[in-house]
């Protein structure tokens, strides 16, 4: 599949999607490629990436404004 009929394919499936949370998800990830540059993460800060997510899964979670802060921190020592 070219990236054309890829192309056509989302949005043919998207257009058929009414869960606002699922769509609001959709628009954070194409926000994020449009708008963020690339971030190269340590192995120190991917591995907590990975353990939040596996938190996450769990339904562990720490607030936004935390985890705004722990952002702010690791890219400050870059």
């Amino acid at each position: 599949m070219n990236a054309i009929d890829l192309r056509h394919e989302l949005i043919s499936r998207i257009a058929g999607i009414e869960d606002v949370d699922f769509l609001n998800a959709i628009k954070t990830i194409l926000d994020y490629k449009k708008n963020e540059p690339f971030i190269e993460l340590s192995s120190d800060q991917e591995s907590e990436l990975l353990k939040a997510s596996e938190e996450g899964k769990k339904g562990e979670f720490i607030s936004q404004s935390k985890m705004d802060k722990k952002v702010e921190t690791w890219l400050a020592d870059k």
